[in-house]
This record gives C-alpha cells, structure tokens and sequence, in this order.
C-alpha cells in the first residue's frame, strides 16, 4: 500500500540550518513573530515578504513560498501562518500546505512550541498522498529521466485461469504482496518536526498516523483499477490485516448460497470474479455488543444489462468505496488499538453483463426472506447491501448499525461532491455521526426518509422493488435498505457517491480519492463506543 510520509520529532535546534539543504517550513502567528536563530540575511527576506500584499493575502492555514531564500542553502522556505489559538481545521490545512509541497529532498517543519502541532503533522501526511504506483515515467515531459529505468508491472495469470490476461498484478498468481504494486511510487524526503517538546508532540501523534495509515488504504483501493482490485484481490488484502490482530474471515459463494445471500450473488452473476462476502473483527471492548459498520463492494459496476454509459464509466472502479472506507476503519482501529468492540463487514461483487446476468424484471429472494423484483439492473448496490447488512444482524447482534455505499448518483445532483448524504431511523444516533463528520472536517447532510417515499419502491410482483425511478432517487435508495434493519436497530446509511472520488483535490488531499468517512467513523467510536481510561 502506500505509505504516509516518514514524519520523525526532535528538541528545536536551529544550529546549522543555514547549511541545511531540502526545504524549510515555518509556523508563525498573526504577529509574524520568527523563531531566533535564523540568518540575518533569512529575517531581512522574510520581514520583506511579511511587508508584501502577498502575504497580506495568505489566510490562517495558508503558506508563501520563498523560493531559495536568502541566508540559506535550502531550495525553498515556506511561511505557514498559523495563529496560536487555531483550531483543528486550521492546523491540519496549515499541514496539507507543507504536504502538498513535499518533494525528494527532506522537509524541516520549525513548529515553536505550537499547541496543534500533531494536527499539522496529521494534515500534511494526508496531503503529501501521492498514487503513483502505475506511474512508470517520471519526467514532466513523459519519457525517463536520465539514468530512471521505468517499472515493468507484470502480466499474470487471472483467477480464473485465463492466461496471460490484462492484470498488472494478482496476489494469488505473483510473488508481490497483496497490498499492491509499489513499483513506480514517488520518492518522498523525510520530514522532521523540531518542537519545544518533541517527546509529547511523538505521542499525540501516534493515533494521528494510524489514522493516516486508514485513510491511505482506504484511497489505495479506491484509486485501484479493477483490473487489479479483484473481489479475490481484495479479499487477499483483507485477510492480510490479521497481521494487525484482526479476526477476518472470507465467505464464498457456496456459503452465501447456504445462507440464502440471493440478492447479493445475484448481482454478481454475470461476472467471473467470484462474490464475497469478508468479515473483519476487533474485539477491544470486553463484552461490549458490537459497532457494525457495512460497506458495498462493487469493484466495477457496468449497470449489468441496464448498461451504464461508455462516458465516465471508467470512474465506476470507486463504487467499491463504502467497503475501502469500512476496512480503512477497521485498519486504524487494529492500529490504535482501540478499546472498543467493531464488526466490519463488506460485500464484494462485480456488476456485469453476461449471458448469466440478472435481468431487469427478475425476482430474487433475500436473506430476509423477502422477494425483490429488480427494475434496473444499475440499482445493484442496495442489493448488496440488504443481504449483508441483514447477515450483520442476525449473527452479531450490533448494538448500533452503519451502511455505507457510493450508491446513488442523486445524491451529488443534491448535495454537490461537499456533503455526504445521511438517513438514519434514530434522532440521537444520527446525530452523533453528523458531529463526528463536522469534528473531523467531512461534510455530511442529513437527508429525509418517511412513509411516503416507500410507496414509490412498492411492486406489482414482489414484496419490494429495486428502484422507484428518478423522484427522490437517493431517499428511495435509503427506504429500500431501512427494510433490511431490525425493529429498534439504531442505524445510519451513508451515500458517499459525490465525496468518495470528487472531480478536484481537496483540502486533505489531492485529486482522486479522499477517503471520506474513514475519519469520521473512528471519531464515532471514540466517542461513542469505546471505553474510556
């Protein structure tokens, strides 16, 4: 996978650093108040830039960059104005504009004795993402640079036999790891934070990297291309966190067909690459019952026969993304060790056209036992999802619910690609999830549900259909999943199919995916869920 930047602390030391090659950072307050210490000829360049319309401009958060500054052998000083009462968003968007930066050669971070030093670390790691794995030339101009051998990525054999096929790589035919190709990665300087107590800003920062850590898987698979992110592939990469002290366990499709899992295998039928369903476990929490969290894995959605069209179609390898961000969850709760009870469960299936596949007009039965008469073969997520989020119930008995799916395209035309779309049966659970998303800067909207919506998902045919046409499409969504909750189950749906992979960067990362919700569910439980002390 890739990795977040190499971040080490050290006691402040300004001794030397006129002779300090790579790049420099500075935190200063409004006042413009500067370390002591530096070069004369560095103070002089800097007053002047403070003295500038420039920086006059620069919001709190924000930086200026004096390219090979005076005084100093570094290429580069940036200027971070970062007032000292900034709150958590400020210090982390003063981190991501060091981390958006970074480059080869190593970056010093001069943080002063600065409260939300671990956030401004926490926002630069996830800036500084860079999925470059595929990337075999490095040069701007698309050749090699001079004395760079490109990456060969190797071609191997599929899963189901077929030789030599289109894969980059495969876990169950190559010797590479499953946490996918490194080959091309972009080489990364270190980054060493000097600060008045490096010790404390080292612990505070701990949890900061495991939760880098989550998010960054979370992206890898997002960003994969399905052609190497298999239901298999991805289900290796999962079983490969039992290094980290989770429970996971994978159930195939004669087990899904045992336990009446209709709805979800029908949907990946007319695919080769197997269903799946992957169960991960931590049991931090005594005998706690369990948080569920429940992802759709959809690795690549064609709409099956009602076939989507060709124009974007090749961004459908993130409709795995509410399953990316409940094992991103889970990865950082194994990190950090939490002290709390969390079931993490993903469907993974591939939604394609065959002569196999399910048809529009067929009726499945689910889990639950009710019959489902499928109109558009494209609403093929909440299917996924009513059998795994009715199989989370049955077997482990959470005392809370979660769902989350890149699951309607209604929900960008209603909330843009700022907002999440959230729906939920309880007033008091929903609402811890909304102040975790605005603690941890991610957008969310809570978005109604009600008896009206269900008579447009009513079928002439079946206990329920799979789609109530374009009216309030992602509402429609949300009521066809709330019949698959229990009766008292608190529970919150996510549709992250506008955050999941926006057009542009964002704040904390660059442009592709942003790991929306990985973040936000660890603060769920922390402050719900786990055990305090």
């Amino acid at each position: 996978m890739t990795h977040p930047v190499e971040i080490s602390f050290t006691a402040t030391d300004v001794a030397g650093l006129a002779e300090r090659p790579g790049r420099i950072a500075i935190l200063v307050p409004k006042t413009g108040r500067l370390p002591a210490g530096l070069p004369r000829a560095t103070r002089e360049a800097v007053g002047r830039a403070f003295a500038s319309e420039a920086w006059k401009a620069v919001k709190p958060g924000k930086a200026l960059e004096l390219a090979f500054p005076a005084g100093l052998k570094a290429e580069s000083l940036q200027i971070v104005l970062l007032p000292s009462g900034a709150d958590v968003a400020t210090s982390r968007a003063a981190g991501a504009s060091i981390g958006a930066r970074l480059g080869k050669a190593d970056t010093l971070v001069l943080a002063g004795n600065h409260a939300r030093a671990a956030e401004v670390a926490l926002g630069l790691a996830l800036r500084a993402y860079d999925f470059s794995a595929y990337k075999t030339k490095k040069s701007g101009n698309g050749a090699a640079a001079e004395g760079e051998t490109p990456a060969e990525p190797a071609a191997t054999t599929s899963h189901t036999g077929a030789p030599q096929d289109a894969r980059l790589s495969d876990a169950a035919g190559t010797d590479e790891p499953a946490s996918g190709p490194a080959q091309g990665a972009t080489p990364r300087g270190r980054v060493i934070f000097m600060h008045q107590d490096p010790e404390a800003l080292a612990r505070a920062a701990t949890d900061g990297a495991a939760l880098a850590e989550g998010v960054f898987f979370t992206r890898d698979l997002v960003n994969e291309p399905a052609n190497v992110l298999t239901t298999s592939d991805f289900a290796d990469r999962l079983l490969a966190m039992r290094e980290l002290g989770l429970e996971v366990e994978v159930l195939e499709e004669d087990e899904l067909a045992r336990l009446g899992m209709r709805a979800l295998l029908a949907v990946g039928q007319g695919s080769e690459s197997p269903s799946k369903v992957v169960v991960m476990r931590w049991n931090g929490g005594g005998d706690a019952a369990p948080l569920a969290l429940v992802g759709k894995g959809v690795v690549f959605d064609t709409g099956g026969i009602s076939i989507k069209p060709a124009a974007g179609m090749e961004e459908m390898t993130m409709d795995m993304g509410g399953a990316g961000v409940v094992a991103g969850v889970m990865r950082v709760l194994a990190l950090r060790r939490a002290k709390a009870n969390v079931v993490g469960l993903v469907g993974l299936v591939e939604n394609m056209p065959d002569g196999r596949a399910q048809r529009p007009g067929d009726i499945v039965r689910s889990m639950m036992g009710d019959t489902i008469e499928v109109i558009n073969t494209d609403a093929e997520g909440r299917l996924v999802l009513a059998d795994v989020l009715w199989y989370a119930q049955q077997r482990f008995k959470p005392a809370a619910l979660v769902d989350l799916a890149t699951l309607t395209g209604a929900v960008i035309i209603a909330l843009g690609h700022e907002n999440a779309g959230v729906f939920s049966n309880d007033d008091a659970f929903a609402t811890a999830v909304l102040n975790a998303a605005k603690a941890e800067g991610e957008g969310a909207w809570r978005l109604p549900l009600g008896p009206a919506y269900d008579k447009l998902i009513d079928s002439r045919l079946a206990d329920i259909k799979n789609t109530g046409g374009r009216a309030a499409g992602s509402i429609t969504a949300a009521q066809f999943l709330q019949r698959f909750v229990g009766e008292g189950m608190p529970w919150v749906h996510l549709d992250i199919a506008g955050v999941a992979l926006p057009p542009a960067e964002t704040g904390l990362a660059p442009k592709g995916a942003s790991g929306w919700g990985v973040m936000t569910l660890d603060r769920l439980v922390r402050d719900r869920f786990e055990k305090q002390g």
